[in-house]
């Protein structure tokens, strides 16, 4: 092992970061429901249960909440954009997402 690296924990114990994963995609789902009110919740919980789950291998935890997030908006906003927003009356325009701030 060299300087700066880690040793790997041992089997059994939760990873780095693990404790806080289930209050983060709370978190996350909770702000992706209000930005995004005419997606169905479960489909915004789904978005972040993939998003999360594409990340269990990885061994470096700390920037998958970003990263999940970043991955759950790109998902969404391809729902939006697909799904044509009837509410509206407009004739087939897609719902707005969020700004883009990415």
């Amino acid at each position: 092992m060299t300087v700066g690296e880690r040793a790997p924990a041992p089997p059994g114990l939760p990873r780095a970061g693990a404790p806080d994963e289930p209050a983060a995609v709370r978190d996350l789902v909770a702000r992706l429901k209000a930005a995004y009110p005419t997606v169905d919740a479960v489909t915004v919980e789904a978005a972040v249960r993939a998003a999360y789950d594409s990340f269990h291998r990885a061994r470096v935890r700390a920037y998958i909440p970003i990263l999940a997030e970043r991955r759950s908006r790109r998902a969404l906003d391809a729902v939006c954009r697909a799904a044509p927003d009837e509410a509206a009356g407009d004739g087939g325009a897609t719902a707005p997402g969020p700004a883009k701030g990415w």
